[in-house]
């Protein structure tokens, strides 16, 4: 039996489900798991599936979160999406879990549950629960299909990015195909922003620093969030449109989050791997896709560092 029908054997079998996803949710943690929601219960309704962890304001869009009790440890199956190492895990903690199953496209780094599903070739999370359901008797619906969708489209950026694949195409044509869903309405929500977002986009522009190595970098405190009416989780779904600037062959923005007193960083690169830079900081992710918190400026400024010496090693090598 292969891993995705030993998944639906699971999922048939426990009546209560529990899904989470990593801590600093971006829309393919949130769609890979509220559309999986979707999905169990348009296949079994009489099931109880609850999607947990902190909102994110941002991607209210996606869907609403539930409220985590700790009577949902009890006889419960826990799936976790999109997130490669236990620590990450947002609102539960996976050991008090009997049985627990992983659906991931990033680099192993735990090893965490009894069933893994991990495919780092694979564009996203969302594509991974689009081709459960394509091998299973699971049933998609149109609600869950769009959840899968935004998160699919935001991790490969409409498809630009190399994790792109033939199957990714296959698989996002089948989706269409059987539930008729309005991509341009996802659209819209996806990247419709306010005044104060496409000023904060000038500032970063205005603002960033580049190296003779071509880092692009950029360190807001609290104080600069303030007087930007911003916050860290805004900041850093800014850095993905400061791509294909030719001046930058890697960025990275921190922002100061005081909900958690750390600066938090996302980081992206168009060749330099940075994944293994961001592991240094309590972080990880894509070789060109990572996030990162870090303690105190002095560990920015490491960091910062790091990347540099990353991104000097790749121009030396493609000289």
């Amino acid at each position: 039996m292969n891993v995705l029908k030993k998944i639906y054997k699971e999922i048939k079998k426990h009546k209560k489900i529990v899904l989470a996803r990593h801590i600093g949710p971006d829309p393919d943690a949130l769609g890979s798991t509220l559309g999986l929601k979707e999905i169990i219960l348009n296949t079994f309704p009489n099931k109880q599936v609850y999607a947990v962890g902190t909102p994110a304001a941002r991607h209210k869009y996606i869907g609403n979160l539930d409220m985590f009790d700790e009577k949902l440890y009890e006889d419960a199956l826990l799936i976790v999406l999109d997130t490669p190492d236990i620590k990450r895990v947002d609102g539960i903690d996976p050991t008090r879990f009997k049985h627990k199953i992983k659906i991931d496209h990033h680099p192993i780094v735990d090893k965490y549950c009894d069933i893994e599903y991990v495919v780092d070739a694979a564009s996203s999370a969302s594509e991974l629960v689009i081709e459960l359901v394509y091998s299973t008797p699971l049933k998609i619906n149109k609600e869950a299909a769009e959840k899968l969708y935004a998160g699919l489209i935001s991790d490969t950026n409409r498809f630009l990015y190399s994790y792109t694949t033939d199957k990714t195409f296959y698989l996002v044509s089948w989706l269409l195909k059987k539930t008729n869903i309005n991509i341009i309405d996802i659209y819209e929500k996806m990247y419709t922003m306010s005044i104060n977002e496409k000023k904060l986009q000038s500032y970063v522009i205005l603002n960033i620093k580049i190296t003779d190595n071509k880092l692009g970098y950029l360190v807001l405190n609290q104080e600069e969030l303030d007087e930007l009416a911003s916050d860290a989780a805004t900041m850093t779904n800014i850095v993905n449109y400061l791509n294909y600037t030719e001046e930058m062959i890697s960025w990275v923005i921190f922002a100061y989050d005081k909900n958690i007193d750390k600066f938090r960083a996302s980081v992206r690169s168009r060749g330099p791997i940075i994944n293994d830079v961001a592991s240094h900081f309590n972080g990880g992710g894509h070789i060109f896709a990572s996030g990162a918190r870090l303690n105190n400026l002095d560990e920015v400024d490491d960091m910062i560092k790091e990347l540099d010496k990353v991104c000097e090693e790749y121009n030396g090598k493609n000289e």
